[in-house]
């Protein structure tokens, strides 16, 4: 049941939408990391030695941990759009 003007099924929709959306960026992050080729041996920042495990697990890894990190921290995080505002959110 939507309300206002909405019609039936449109939260249904919107999530079915922002899943796709999710989904989408994970592949291409994914395919991304793919074609970057082989790993570093040492963090291209402090040229610190990156562990084996990590550099099979993520092919093209050019930073260690503790570099990612900082860099993960900064980046703004993509998802969460309210595309649609609700009634609580025009109230504000």
């Amino acid at each position: 049941m939507a309300g206002g003007w909405a019609h039936d099924g449109a939260v249904n929709e919107q999530i079915e939408i922002s899943t796709a959306e999710a989904v989408a960026r994970a592949r291409q992050n994914a395919a991304r990391r793919a074609a970057q080729g082989d790993s570093a041996e040492f963090c291209a920042e402090c040229d610190e030695p990156i562990p084996e495990a990590r550099r099979q697990a993520l092919p093209g890894v050019k930073l260690c941990i503790e570099c990612q990190g900082g860099h993960d921290k900064s980046r703004r995080v993509a998802g969460g759009i309210n595309r649609r505002a609700s009634k609580d959110a025009l109230l504000k």
